[in-house]
């Protein structure tokens, strides 16, 4: 039987964060992860990521065969593509990476601190004994079972969440995330016969027709190649996106004679985090800790910091003697209030555009309803009022759509109340209850007040 301090369960971003920082603090530190070692890091994803992410996390920004391209901005397009909205900004600036490169490195750095790998690995279940989480049950490429036991296990295992859904109820930990939180993707690198013209801005395209409850993108990548992709919300009835993809954006002329490199499907959380994220010997970040921006998906850098939080928190519990839920719990109030808060906000913006309709989306964007400035505010989750143009009010005098002018004034109310909120996560469990019970009866306002 192994003990460690630490068992990451899973090699992702988040993973690698985590057990490197552990590991760096001197915390024996395993980790776990199903493919082979040198499979590490390939992932199927829209492959980008802002710049800040890096210097915030002190780490070094993507270099050599890491990164596909240098971003300047995104593109956003309404659904009739008459209008384009160019947004640029500090926090817009970022990087196209070879994820698999990148994944690799971060890997790497934890080993190289002292981390061990355990590659080729599944992971079974979560050993749980007397409400305490003491380790993993895992079967590896012969079949074996092993037990591998830990102080502590950070899960980091991606949107399935293989030990959150096996937790006991009694660690007041979500099992289960929606399905109209979460985005089926489809997506494909591709070779064009001839290069994007502008290849340092993102394109998105808003449609409900074509993405329903999401959108489709077109990212830059090195040389002639391109990431595109599709994603839809998962509500009753959505269409598959692979289909979608095929059918409505890949007839467009400039992916004509092009070929593909590379394809996959994945799921995406795309919702505020989960409301508890710890238990006793057990912590969750990442994509199964839903710890992904609501907007447009982006998920490596949210769940670094959520590896690296949960990290340094895990050293202080341990250094204190034991990983239990309350020495742990400061993990949650450091996350939540301050990208969870951002994220919560980006869930309004979310429900808005996801019930705006191409018409009014079109019209919106048309009269300038939102603004480059609006959307850069609103995709950084921060506050904003959409301030309404002249243009706008002109274009209110003659065609009357106050509809769309409420919903968008009612959606930054919103949007200030619910990051009020989670800037109010309490401080221990004791608090949970009563916060989640407000929470909820906040996004249940949210909703009907958006969704009609």
């Amino acid at each position: 039987m192994n003990h460690f301090d630490m068992i990451v369960a899973g090699a992702g971003t988040g993973g690698c964060i985590a057990a490197k920082t552990a590991a760096e603090a001197g915390l024996k530190v395993c980790i776990v992860d199903a493919k082979k070692k040198e499979a590490i890091g390939k992932k199927i994803c829209g492959d980008a990521i802002g710049q800040h992410h890096f210097h915030n996390l002190g780490l070094k920004e993507p270099f050599n065969n890491e990164l596909e391209r240098t971003m300047e901005g995104i593109e956003i397009y309404s659904p009739d593509k008459q209008t384009r909205y160019v947004v640029k900004g500090e926090k817009l600036y970022g990087f196209i990476l070879n994820r698999h490169a990148f994944g690799q490195r971060l890997l790497k750095e934890a080993i190289d601190a002292g981390a061990v790998l355990h590659d080729s690995t599944h992971i079974l279940e979560p050993i749980v004994e007397h409400g305490f989480t003491h380790g993993i049950i895992t079967k590896n490429y012969n079949g074996s079972k092993n037990d591998l036991r830990g102080s502590v296990v950070v899960e980091a295992t991606g949107f399935f969440a293989s030990i959150r859904k096996k937790l006991q109820p009694d660690m007041a930990i979500d099992a289960r995330v929606e399905n109209k939180d979460v985005e089926a993707c489809y997506r494909e690198i591709r070779h064009l016969k001839q290069p994007l013209d502008d290849p340092t801005l993102c394109q998105i395209y808003l449609t409900q027709k074509i993405s329903p409850g999401g959108y489709y993108w077109i990212f830059p990548e090195g040389g002639n190649k391109v990431n595109v992709g599709l994603g839809v919300a998962m509500i009753e009835g959505f269409p598959n996106p692979k289909e979608q993809l095929y059918k409505e954006v890949l007839t467009d002329p400039v992916f004509h004679d092009s070929s593909i490199i590379e394809k996959g499907a994945w799921f995406v959380p795309t919702r505020r985090p989960l409301d508890n994220m710890v238990g006793n010997g057990i912590m969750i970040v990442g994509d199964a800790a839903c710890q992904v921006n609501p907007i447009h998906g982006g998920g490596m850098g949210p769940s670094m910091i959520g590896g690296k939080l949960a990290a340094d928190t895990a050293i202080e519990a341990l250094e204190k003697g034991e990983a239990t839920q309350g020495q742990l719990w400061s993990y949650n109030v450091k996350y939540v209030r301050d990208y969870g808060a951002k994220q919560a906000g980006l869930e309004v913006f979310r429900i808005l555009l996801q019930h705006m309709d191409d018409e009014a989306l079109n019209y919106g964007m048309q009269y300038r309803l939102l603004t480059e400035e609006d959307v850069l505010k609103a995709s950084m989750g921060g506050n904003t009022y959409f301030s309404i143009t002249e243009k706008a009010r002109r274009a209110f005098k003659g065609i009357r759509r106050f509809s769309i002018l409420l919903k968008l004034r009612a959606a930054a109310k919103l949007m200030r109340e619910i990051r009020a909120q989670y800037k109010r996560y309490p401080t221990t469990l004791k608090g949970l209850e009563k916060w989640r019970i407000e929470t909820r009866s906040l996004m249940k306002k949210i909703t009907e007040k958006l969704e009609k």
